[in-house]
């Protein structure tokens, strides 16, 4: 009786704490609710005002462009040309742009004379400095408009540059932000200023006509960034196309020369050290693997009269180098497909033994082709075909011993050209398309 007299208040209290807790626990539990109220309005308003803040911060930063500069207020350049025109300063030559009389009154093809005036569709301007940077000053100083390098499609170097070294100009061009580092760079025997004066036809100013000629990749294409990555490439040899003036048919004068490719210039450490013909710039594209448009002629060899013209439509070339009891060895592998353009023969090709015959006749003449390339390169001791960079990926133990004197070991790395050319169509007919069918040699 007195246990039960003494639990009962016992029990009382525990009620009351647990009455206390709960009430204590409601009060926590609206107080997080209010909370979370508070934490949903908060982020309702941060929502709803965060497009404000986006258009606010649009509407400042599409005001307008701080830097923008109107086409009117620039001289667009589209070619340049760099020439020496002392042992210590170069001259600078630009064509500019002139819209007044591209766009309506003037004839397309005519221009100033020299760094003068004139009403044409393109003016030549020149200044002389003790660098790039310091001609380009000058220059801006006889241009009313602002220099804008942004469409400049072409840059031409004089001979005497090339010999002298390329090492400092390349530092402007690849330092100026506007100008274009797939810009095609060329070099011409003598001057380079004359191939801006002159107007040309069909394309109307030289520097189309020299991008065009790029394009079609009937020679090597070499732009800024490439230039560049040749010099300072392990060989320290690089390739540029060069180019003439040549008198055309329809017109006598200065007015009727244009440009074209008669092979390249050879440099090798910075400095053009000699020239090769456009046989030899060929050989050279095959081992390269630049090789993008080409037709082959020849006279097969079991015929009696007659020669088949095959266009290459794809080619592929590999350089696979091996080191053997310590000699050097390369052999450069081609793959191509072509199609017969013409046949002068009395051949019928569509029979399976003669194609291939005929097959191995390409092969051979390729194959001397890259040979005769590879020989006159070892010859000049200016590796422009990426052997350096074979060795140095398949061999880089053995190359790090030879590197600092590749020029030693390059005249002497063995190189062998292997060829294989597939026929994959013969066009209408096998043989020559008016030839009578007893005069078909079928076997």
């Amino acid at each position: 009786m007195d246990d039960a007299i003494q639990t009962e208040p016992v029990r009382q209290k525990k009620q009351k704490t647990a009455a206390g807790g709960s009430k204590a626990g409601t009060a926590e539990r609206r107080g997080t609710d209010v909370t979370r109220v508070s934490e949903v309005s908060l982020s309702s308003k941060r929502a709803a005002t965060a497009p404000i803040a986006v258009l606010l911060a649009a509407a400042v930063l599409l005001a307008g462009c701080w830097d923008s500069r109107e086409v009117n207020e620039l001289a667009v350049v589209m070619a340049a040309a760099i020439d020496q025109a002392d042992e210590q300063n170069i001259e600078l030559s630009v064509q500019v742009y002139n819209p007044r009389t591209a766009g309506g009154g003037g004839q397309v093809g005519q221009m100033s004379g020299g760094s003068g005036g004139g009403a044409g569709a393109f003016v030549v301007r020149s200044a002389v400095g003790s660098t790039m940077a310091d001609a380009m000053s000058k220059l801006q100083e006889k241009l009313p408009r602002q220099i804008f390098w942004g469409h400049g499609e072409v840059f031409v170097i004089g001979e005497a540059v090339a010999s002298k070294g390329l090492r400092e100009h390349m530092d402007f061009l690849l330092r100026s932000p506007e100008i274009r580092d797939k810009a095609d760079v060329f070099i011409v025997k003598g001057k380079a200023k004359p191939l801006l004066t002159l107007p040309v036809p069909l394309e109307g100013n030289t520097a189309q006509t020299m991008g065009k000629l790029a394009d079609i990749h009937l020679g090597v294409q070499v732009s800024i960034i490439n230039l560049t990555r040749m010099l300072a490439g392990s060989a320290r040899g690089a390739i540029l196309p060069l180019v003439q003036l040549s008198q055309s048919e329809e017109k006598a004068g200065d007015s009727g020369k244009i440009p074209f490719m008669t092979g390249a210039g050879v440099l090798k450490n910075d400095k053009l050290i000699g020239y090769i013909d456009v046989a030899t710039m060929r050989g050279a594209m095959w081992v390269r693997d630049e090789i993008e448009l080409a037709t082959v002629t020849v006279t097969p060899t079991r015929t009696e009269r007659g020669d088949v013209t095959v266009r290459l439509v794809r080619s592929r070339t590999k350089l696979v180098p091996r080191i053997e009891d310590g000699k050097w060895a390369i052999t450069v592998e081609s793959e191509a497909q072509g199609d017969i353009l013409q046949n002068t023969t009395n051949v019928d090709f569509g029979n399976p033994l003669l194609a291939g015959r005929l097959e191995q006749d390409f092969n051979d003449q390729i194959e001397r082709r890259m040979t005769g390339a590879i020989e006159k390169l070892q010859k000049m001791n200016a590796d422009v075909l990426g052997f350096s960079q074979a060795f140095h990926r398949r061999y880089p133990k053995e190359w790090n011993k030879v590197k600092d004197r590749w020029d030693e070991q390059f005249p002497h790395v063995q190189a062998t050209a292997v060829v294989k050319v597939k026929i994959e169509r013969h066009g209408l007919s096998s043989s020559g398309a008016v030839r009578p069918n007893d005069e078909v040699q079928a076997e």
